[in-house]
């Protein structure tokens, strides 16, 4: 069940009066208890739980079948929550009737054998990305997949010089000097790929990369930027084809969580909210890895919320979920005489 406001949250609880003890709840609570929650206690104490439980259980979230690659590979990206009041400074334009709403945006990088986040900072929605990435320090010989709002010259230096190699896709616009050209020709004299090495200047910035550009199938081409001059060019492009687990890992929560509204009006409160939602995504992905019953995440959602104010062992129930109703079948089939009995 999915309350969207306190005071649904607390009828849930009046509810369900006779079955929080064991959830350490020994009063009533009020709506404006949590309201004044939301209000005075720091979304920095949600933010440190989280960090916690991330450290405690990432050793179950990495999944050891991948390759050395991939194990090393970070994914930055943002996603823009949308607020029905501006709170938060909006991006885009106007729309034509009514003002612009506000927004939250959530800057995140995870590690991708381990589908959590790694790091999350929030901005208001017209904040650029690059400011997360000038504050991102990753281990050496790592490296990160991103997209081309994080091209900025001094930033590129900076990783490769912390010897991280980044994968991007390149923008239209950017002005180079070719310092190497190759290219693969298929039998056909069709270009299939062609690789350079390029020189970027800015000011008193100057930074070399390799450009590599590839054709599809149905003619349209894609051009991605790396400071990796080893790793072969279709390794680069599963690379940057495995940055859309981050966006897969947007829709995940968005989908599951409560993050279209909101139970208070302050930054606090927004912050705090995205936060409950980031740490409950985690112990579900734990829960999930652990419980050898496959679950598709939104089923397993649905099905923990539906036994979350119950008795009941969450793992057992998980790894057979019909083994209640096999068991009360097979009762029934013992007292069931196979003939009609008439009650007066």
């Amino acid at each position: 069940m999915r309350f969207d406001t306190l005071r649904e949250i607390v009828v849930g609880m009046l509810a369900e009066a006779n079955k929080l003890q064991h959830l350490g709840v020994n009063y009533m609570i009020k709506r404006s208890t949590l309201s004044d929650a939301n209000n005075r206690r720091s979304s920095l104490f949600f933010r440190d739980i989280y960090n916690q439980l991330y450290k405690q259980y990432k050793h179950l979230l990495s999944d050891s079948q991948l390759t050395e690659t991939q194990r090393q590979l970070y994914i930055i990206d943002s996603t823009t929550i949308t607020l029905f009041s501006n709170i938060l400074k909006g991006a885009g334009r106007n729309p034509k009737h009514g003002k612009k709403k506000g927004g939250i945006k959530a800057h995140c990088v995870i590690k991708y054998d381990e589908w959590a986040q790694h790091f999350v900072n929030f901005t208001s929605a017209a904040t650029h990305d690059i400011g997360t990435l000038k504050n991102l320090h990753l281990p050496e010989g790592s490296f990160i997949a991103m997209d081309r709002a994080y091209i900025d010259y001094s930033e590129l230096e900076r990783l490769t010089q912390e010897h991280v190699f980044y994968v991007t896709k390149m923008k239209k616009n950017l002005t180079f000097h070719t310092l190497e050209s190759t290219m693969l020709i298929t039998p056909d004299a069709q270009v299939e790929m062609s690789t350079r090495k390029v020189q970027f200047t800015k000011g008193d910035v100057t930074h070399t990369a390799r450009m590599i550009q590839y054709w599809h199938k149905d003619g349209s081409y894609a051009t991605l930027l790396t400071n990796n001059f080893d790793l072969s060019e279709q390794e680069f492009i599963a690379i940057y084809d495995d940055r859309w687990q981050i966006e897969v890992l947007f829709k995940q929560l968005k989908q599951n969580f409560p993050l279209k509204y909101f139970y208070g009006e302050s930054v606090n409160a927004i912050e705090s909210q995205v936060w409950v939602c980031l740490i409950a995504n985690l112990l579900l992905t734990v829960v999930k890895r652990k419980v050898k019953h496959h679950w598709a995440f939104s089923n397993l959602v649905t099905a923990v919320r539906q036994v979350l104010i119950y008795y009941v062992d969450i793992f057992s129930f998980l790894e057979n979920p019909e083994r209640t109703w096999e068991r009360i079948n097979a009762e029934r089939c013992e007292t069931d005489t196979g003939q009609l009995v008439l009650q007066f």
